[in-house]
């Protein structure tokens, strides 16, 4: 994936994860927090959206440090001053 995709499926995985922040009141790292500490939910029907929650967070941080590995990847190929013009550049 470039930088443009990484960003696109950064921001589609936020949007995801507002959703579910409204429509629980908790913010994702939260729920994740205490979903990989083996947590379950209080109510039955609660289930299936953690589980999913979980999983658009698990790729959302996934996603981040693919962002993170692609700009340093980028800005060594740069001159010896990595810039943030330089990475402008590169993504449009």
């Amino acid at each position: 994936m470039n930088l443009r995709q990484i960003l696109a499926d950064i921001h589609a995985l936020e949007e995801d994860m507002l959703i579910f922040e409204w429509k629980y009141g908790i913010r994702s790292e939260t729920l994740y927090a205490a979903y990989v500490s083996g947590e379950e939910p209080e109510d039955d029907r609660w289930v299936l959206d953690f589980g999913e929650w979980a999983s658009v967070y698990r790729t959302w941080l996934a996603r981040q440090a693919e962002y993170r590995n692609e700009v340093q990847r980028l800005q060594r190929q740069q001159s010896r001053t990595p810039s943030l013009a330089g990475l402008v550049r590169v993504a449009v």
